[in-house]
This record gives C-alpha cells, sequence and structure tokens, in this order.
C-alpha cells in the first residue's frame, strides 16, 4: 500500500477516471468519490483488482458524508461538478448545490488534514463567458454567462478565500474544451464529440451550430490529467491557471478530421465564437505543457469509435429541441 494518499471526487468521471489511471499508474493509494449521476462506474471497474484503489459511493452536498474519510490525504482533486449549460438554466439551485456548496465541503474537510500537500480544483474556462482577448489570460475579465458557468466560478473563489484564510494550499485548473475517451455521450445538447461520433457510427451528416467557422481549444484528456498532477507536485499555491491546447480550431476542421458530411443549424446565443486558453503562466511556473495534437487526439477518438454505439443519436431537430431552453433564457 501505498504512503502517498490520494482524494479524487468524480473520479468516476471523464477526466476523473484518466487522472485516477495515472496516479495508480505512478503507484499512489487513491480513494475515489463519486454519486455516479454522471460518472460511469464502468470507467474506473478496471481498477478493482488493485489494492492501492477504493471507491466510495459518495455525495459532495452531504457534509455528514466526509465524517467517514480517512484524515491523511496527501493530495486532493475535486473534479466532481454538474456540467452543462441548458440544465443549469433548468436546475440552477441543484448546480449551486453541487458545483459551489459542494466544493464549500471539500475545502472545509482539507482544513482538518495536516499532512495535506495540495487541493487541486476542477475549474471552467466557460468563467471568460464570451471572451474579448485571445489568447486568454487568468487576469481577463469573468463574465458567467449562465448558471453552471458562475458556480463552477464561485466554486474557484470559495476554494481561493479558504485558501487565503485557512492556510491550504490549493490551485486551480481553468479547463478549456477536454476531451478524449470515455467522454461523455450524453447532455442536455450534447457533448461535440460524442455528437459527431454517434453521428458517424450511423452514417449520418455532422449536426454543426452556426456556420462551423467557430474555434475551440481542444485539449487531450491526458494531457489535462497530467496538468493535474503536476499541480499538485508543484511549490506553488494560492493560484489559478489555464489549461489548454496551445491553440484553437474550428468546428469545420474538427469534422474535416473526422471525415463526413456536415449540416447547420443556427447559431446558440451565449456562446463564445473563439475559445483559446494562454498557458504561458501553467508552462513558466509549473512547467506544464500540452503533447497532444489535435490531429493525434482525433485520431485516438476515431481509434475508439466503437464506445460511442450506444450514444444518443442528435439530428438537427432533437438539437434545436434540446435546446429550446437556451434560446428562451439566451437569446
Amino acid at each position: 500500500m501505498s504512503n502517498i494518499k490520494c482524494l479524487v471526487t468524480g473520479g468516476a468521471g471523464f477526466i476523473g477516471s484518466h487522472l485516477v489511471e495515472k496516479l495508480l499508474q505512478q503507484n499512489y493509494s487513491v480513494h475515489v468519490l463519486d454519486n455516479l449521476s454522471t460518472g460511469q462506474k464502468s470507467n474506473v471497474n478496471l481498477f478493482n483488482s488493485n489494492n492501492d484503489y477504493r471507491f466510495f459511493n459518495f455525495d459532495i452536498r452531504d457534509r455528514n458524508n466526509f465524517a467517514n474519510l480517512d484524515k491523511d490525504y496527501t493530495y486532493i482533486f475535486h473534479l466532481a461538478g454538474l456540467a452543462d449549460i441548458v440544465p443549469s438554466i433548468e436546475k440552477p439551485t441543484e448546480y449551486f448545490d453541487t458545483n459551489a456548496t459542494g466544493t464549500l465541503n471539500i475545502v472545509e474537510f482539507a482544513k482538518n488534514i495536516k499532512c495535506l500537500k495540495k487541493v487541486v480544483y476542477a475549474a471552467s474556462s466557460s468563467c471568460y463567458g464570451i471572451p474579448s482577448f485571445f489568447p486568454t489570460k487568468e487576469t481577463d475579465l469573468i463574465k458567467p454567462e449562465y448558471p453552471y458557468a458562475l458556480s463552477k466560478y464561485i466554486g474557484e473563489e470559495l476554494l481561493m478565500h479558504w485558501s487565503k484564510i485557512y492556510k491550504i494550499p490549493t490551485i486551480s485548473l481553468r479547463l478549456f474544451n477536454v476531451y478524449g475517451p470515455r467522454s461523455r455521450t450524453s447532455g442536455a445538447y450534447g457533448a461535440v464529440f460524442g455528437v459527431f461520433l454517434a453521428q458517424k457510427l450511423n452514417n449520418k451528416p455532422f449536426t454543426i451550430v452556426g456556420d462551423g467557422n467557430q474555434t475551440r481549444d481542444f485539449t487531450f484528456v491526458s494531457d489535462v490529467a497530467d496538468a493535474f498532477i503536476s499541480a499538485s507536485h508543484s511549490n506553488i499555491n494560492n493560484e489559478v491557471f489555464n489549461v489548454g491546447s496551445g491553440n484553437h480550431y474550428s468546428i469545420n476542421y474538427l469534422t474535416d478530421l473526422l471525415g463526413g458530411k456536415k449540416t447547420y443549424i443556427p447559431k446558440r446565443p451565449g456562446e463564445p465564437d473563439c475559445t483559446f486558453a494562454d498557458i504561458s503562466k501553467i508552462k513558466n511556473l509549473i512547467g506544464w505543457q500540452p503533447k497532444i495534437t489535435i490531429e493525434d487526439g482525433v485520431q485516438v477518438m476515431l481509434d475508439h469509435i466503437n464506445d460511442w454505439s450506444n450514444a444518443p443519436l442528435w439530428d438537427n431537430n432533437s438539437i434545436m429541441k434540446a435546446t429550446e431552453t437556451w434560446f428562451k433564457f439566451l437569446s
């Protein structure tokens, strides 16, 4: 049993499961907390035979649950949370309870761990709203456009404030458009790769929102997992860092790489034309940088395309119907 013990909230989720895998490969003891509301037990079942791995069906919103946890964690990686824009508009209280109050419970728990070296938080680049400057720096204007973005940013602010007042060693990572194997196949409007891969499997055209010239900073999941580990090992505290690919790519280019026909539907309000992270800060202070190009990452996704065989098949009509709330509140 390793003497370095890690706690990973949301460890059965997309990013969390990749992080757990890397931590176990480095011979750490890993405890995963996940209520499986969005995470999948299948993402972590391959770790069941590892003596350094334990899974807890755990809701971070219930502060009483924390009394049953160990008090000797070296690192806490906080990735548990609710994502998606439309559901956050429909159920803002649920998002606040999970992303804000849940994070409060984590930092309250962390206050009492004497051997703790770092809490690393999965923040969201959605806090920038519709940015005015590219690449976007950590010091640029914060202007969340919807409850999901706000609740994640409040979680980050809680983390930073508790770090300052209670001397908890923390780092917040603002993640840009993470993709890779095990990414979600569901959601109110579907994660873009899940939508496209399901459409490709069913020989349907790719449904592109807007003209497809909008660009995204697609960041491969293994690079993101490495960023969490690098941040935990650093001597930097109470800082925020962007985590991106170092470039940005149009949705049209993405579908060109995937290969297939395209169809277009109207642009959604509240979505930026570009996301592009300035990652010079994390490169300079922590020494992390991305390794996987968009071309190599998309090929990995195509190599795993059968993972999306049971994904919901979204077409023009279903995507438009699923975003009626989006248009109602943000137009």
